[in-house]
């Protein structure tokens, strides 16, 4: 089946022209009408713009024209990035029905590189959120266990590529809204470096931390889809010319003298006792592979939730404040006066899990606090990135867990947002210090949930991150494991 293949093999069958470009558009937009009404993944799909590139890409190819290197590949787009004339939500009421006349830069480049666009996929609302169930339009499921959660906040297009309803698909990734997803659903997922990619056309929340996201069912997968979406935009201030070999390029080199640093920091309370025994069966294959083994010190890192959350809030209050039902969006119908039009409209629009981030954002950059919260906690942000700094100059990668546990069921840290803030603890660092992080599975729980690795670099070390994953993933033979359809 055409929606089993991997995006590596669709691009290479399309070029021997053994299926047509449509033809594997057509296969995934049933794929998603069976399999999207239980799992929710999809808010949208965006059929015609999908097809209309499917048509482009087959052209090219009949008239023998060089293609990409995955042009033809469908691909999924999470609700918080722009394409044109297709409805942009962020997974809320406030923006229901907006619709931008332009396309964010990832869009773009994957439309130049021939793929599809095939839907606009579910998130926690304004990215906020480890679980997908903070969406106005519903909670969506993974799809290994539906009645458990798959991950935030880019849960749609993490649940879509391990379901089989996208090849491949973009997320943003603020705290770890890539890699726990990625991890929880059993696939690839990579948290790129800070100005790796492009943000123009991505709807803000902490812009500080905010980066696009490629997921895929193989480590080759996601590297390919890196290699299309990366590099310097005029458009956005803090992209770069990227300066690391393409995310394709080492995939097979070996890794004999690699080292590899396991922080124990990520190891110790609270981790689950099956993650904890997977990720150090992960970490003997490396072994086993060639590299060199040692224990990595983070030591700031039980810093890091407190930090991030003062940081993201802040940037959240301000980023958010657009959203008042004059420019677009939703507009109260009580509206007594202009005070009450701001007030009501983002009263009725915001979930209470983004009115508790703006209140305390607010609250941190307001006079009198602004030192003693958000200044300092920018302190704590520099002494995680030299702690990251100092491990690697000591290793060339560090290994960890990308969750404390495996996905947990709907419902059951819904109550508790500290517990639920808790979920990001091994990632949200990363995004702080602005180095890449990139998770892959390494084993299943007793019930046959996955778990993931965690794997972080140098800044603009993508390439030898892909090249780790790569070759641990044919060693460990879980990546052929799909959930039942």
């Amino acid at each position: 089946m055409l929606t089993e293949c991997s995006a590596s093999e669709i691009h290479r069958r399309i070029l021997a022209r053994e299926v047509s470009c449509e033809e594997v558009v057509q296969a995934h937009l049933e794929r998603i009408d069976a399999g999207n009404p239980k799992l929710n993944a999809f808010l949208c799909r965006t059929p015609d713009l999908a097809l209309e590139t499917a048509r482009a890409v087959d052209a090219r190819v009949a008239q023998g024209k060089e293609l990409g290197p995955l042009a033809g590949v469908p691909v999924a787009i999470k609700d918080n990035i722009s394409v044109p004339g297709a409805e942009v939500t962020c997974g809320s009421r406030i923006l229901k029905g907006y619709r931008p006349i332009y396309g964010a830069t990832v869009y773009e480049r994957m439309l130049a590189a021939g793929l599809p666009c095939l839907g606009k996929t579910n998130m926690d609302e304004f990215a906020m959120g480890s679980s997908t169930e903070h969406s106005a339009f519903g909670a969506t499921s993974n799809p290994w266990d539906l009645e458990r959660v798959p991950g935030g906040s880019s849960g749609g297009s993490a649940a879509a590529v391990a379901a089989g309803l996208a090849p491949v698909a973009l997320g943003s990734d603020t705290g770890g809204s890539v890699r726990q997803p990625a991890a929880l659903c059993g696939i690839v997922g990579l948290k790129p470096t800070y100005g790796a990619v492009s943000r123009y056309g991505l709807v803000a929340f902490a812009s500080s931390l905010d980066q696009i996201g490629p997921f895929g069912r193989t480590v080759e997968d996601c590297a390919r889809l890196f290699d299309v979406i990366r590099g310097r935009d005029p458009k956005d201030s803090t992209s770069v010319d990227y300066p690391g070999r393409p995310g394709g390029a080492d995939l097979s080199k070996d890794l004999t003298g690699l080292r590899v640093g396991v922080p124990e920091e990520m190891l110790g309370e609270g981790i689950d006792a099956q993650t904890r025994a997977a990720v150090q069966g992960a970490v003997r294959q490396l072994e086993k592979l060639g590299a060199k083994v040692g224990t990595a010190h983070l030591p700031h890192l039980k810093y890091s939730i407190a930090t991030y959350y003062v940081i993201a809030c802040a940037e959240a209050s301000s980023n958010l404040a657009r959203y008042d039902g004059i420019r677009y969006g939703l507009r109260t119908e009580n509206a007594p006066d202009l005070s009450g039009l701001f007030e009501n409209t983002r009263g009725e629009g915001f979930n209470p899990e983004v009115k508790r981030r703006i209140i305390l954002g607010t609250y941190v950059l307001s006079s009198g606090y602004y030192d003693a919260y958000y200044l300092r906690a920018q302190k704590v942000r520099t002494l995680i990135r030299r702690d990251f700094l100092q491990a690697h100059a000591d290793f060339d990668v560090l290994a960890g867990p990308v969750s404390p546990t495996s996905a947990f069921r709907k419902g059951e840290k819904s109550e508790n947002p500290l517990e639920m803030y808790l979920a990001d603890i091994c990632t949200l660092s990363a995004n702080l210090a602005g180095i890449p992080g990139l998770s892959m599975p390494c084993g299943f729980s007793n019930t046959g949930l996955p778990i993931g690795l965690q794997l972080l670099g140098r800044p603009f070390a993508e390439s030898q991150l892909f090249n780790v994953a790569h070759c641990l993933e044919r060693e460990l033979g879980v990546a052929s494991r799909r959930p039942a359809p």
